[in-house]
């Protein structure tokens, strides 16, 4: 074991070769350094990226488009056009989907509270609707079956766009123009996308009588439940067949019937990520195999300077275990100080990274507890790994040779 014998050894050599001691501990520095560093940044990137699969992980969406595709007799360039009975068709055909819900957008919207005027984006959204997305209501409450089925001229705001348009008014309860009608302010919501609380959401059948969008449903949405990717697929799939079937278009012309599968989406970049992190890890124990052998090196050289000594040490009885342990105390102390302030210095450039504003592709970069155990476990063996090989050559010295090394 290391006794205080030992520790004054080991500190006193290290004293008497500081440049020597700071380059065995530096490759081991920069190797833990590295590491955190790029796991660390691995994180903030994953974390980023998946925040924007905040809302449901399970839906879908499809929206009407072009046809670029001859199919059944019929031309390319027809206009498809999404209708409130293609909601009912979908759900009669397949009851097992979740939400099934619309949405009809209104870009560039011209609002006024007041003396207020701002341009925003309006969604008529069905009940089912608020399901899908990620919204968080702050106050007042969120549009319900009522307000969609009497087409109520109400609308729940964004909390950004509460800001832009009532500054530090409440604005529950009090009416904003939207293109000129009245709607009552009944809610306001946030939403873990920023840019999305600059919306404005009243009932799509609002959307449909009042601003004369008639029938038209603007994009379908709809979950799959707890179903499996290749389920999911298969429903995404059969939605696309039954809205082909009723249009008349190939299934397959993506310009016609746009959309995506959510889930298919996440787990694609779910994959990704888990390769960029094996990659990220690769590198990081690369680094740190080349600071072993850097430590290791170094020993064998501290090892040949002490070769008289060690002779010594053995002519008076020093077993070659003790010979052994000291190397190998020595190698341990080092990497494992070395180790510890990589760690330590690797977390704090993280921690102050995390305190940086956060982006749609990179936030809280970190490190969990689990990785931090692991690198002070990885430190402490590779010190025991960097010395072994130049101990086991010291234990093996015999004094005669030793007592006449010049």
């Amino acid at each position: 074991m290391l006794d205080l014998s030992n520790w004054q050894e080991i500190i006193s050599t290290m004293k008497k070769n500081k440049l020597r001691s700071f380059l065995t501990g530096f490759s081991v520095f920069w190797g833990i350094f590295i590491l955190v560093i790029l796991l660390g940044a691995g994180k903030g990137l994953e974390r980023g990226v998946m925040h924007n699969f905040s809302d449901a992980k399970n839906s879908a969406f499809l929206w009407g488009g072009q046809t670029s595709m001859a199919h059944d007799g019929l031309n390319v360039g027809r206009r498809i056009s999404l209708k409130d009975e293609d909601l009912e068709l979908i759900q009669k055909k397949i009851p097992e989907l979740g939400h099934l819900t619309g949405r009809i957008g209104m870009w560039g919207s011209l609002i006024n509270y007041k003396n207020e005027y701002g341009t925003f984006q309006v969604m008529g959204i069905l009940e089912g609707y608020q399901h899908i997305e990620s919204v968080q209501l702050a106050e007042g409450r969120l549009l319900n079956l009522i307000d969609i089925k009497e087409a109520r001229k109400v609308t729940v705001i964004g909390r950004k766009a509460k800001e832009r348009l009532c500054k530090d008014e409440n604005p529950i309860g009090e009416y904003i123009k939207i293109r000129g009608i009245p709607h009552k302010v009944i809610g306001i919501f946030d939403d873990v996308h920023p840019g999305e609380t600059e919306r404005f959401y009243i009932p799509m059948t609002v959307a449909q009588k009042v601003f004369g969008r008639q029938q038209d449903v603007g994009s379908i949405a709809f979950t799959t439940g707890e179903s499996t990717l290749e389920e999911s697929q298969a429903m995404y799939q059969e939605v696309r067949s039954i809205i082909a079937d009723k249009y008349r278009f190939n299934p397959e012309d993506t310009r016609a019937l746009g959309g995506y599968n959510v889930l298919e989406n996440y787990q694609q970049t779910q994959a990704i990520f888990t390769g960029i992190s094996m990659f990220v890890m690769v590198i990081g124990i690369f680094t740190i195999i080349a600071g072993i052998v850097g430590v290791s090196n170094i020993m064998i050289i501290v090892v040949k300077e002490r070769t008289k000594e060690i002779g010594i040490r053995k002519a008076i009885g020093a077993s070659p275990g003790s010979v052994v342990s000291l190397i190998l105390q020595e190698s341990i102390i080092v990497t494992s100080i070395a180790g510890f302030f990589g760690l330590l210095v690797g977390v704090g450039l993280l921690e102050l990274a995390s305190g940086l504003p956060a982006s749609d592709f990179f936030r809280n970069p970190g490190v969990d507890f689990n990785i931090a155990i692991g690198a002070a476990l990885l430190i402490v063996l590779a010190g025991a790994l960097a010395g072994y090989v130049p101990a086991r050559r010291a234990s093996r010295i015999k004094p005669i040779v030793a007592l006449r090394d010049e």
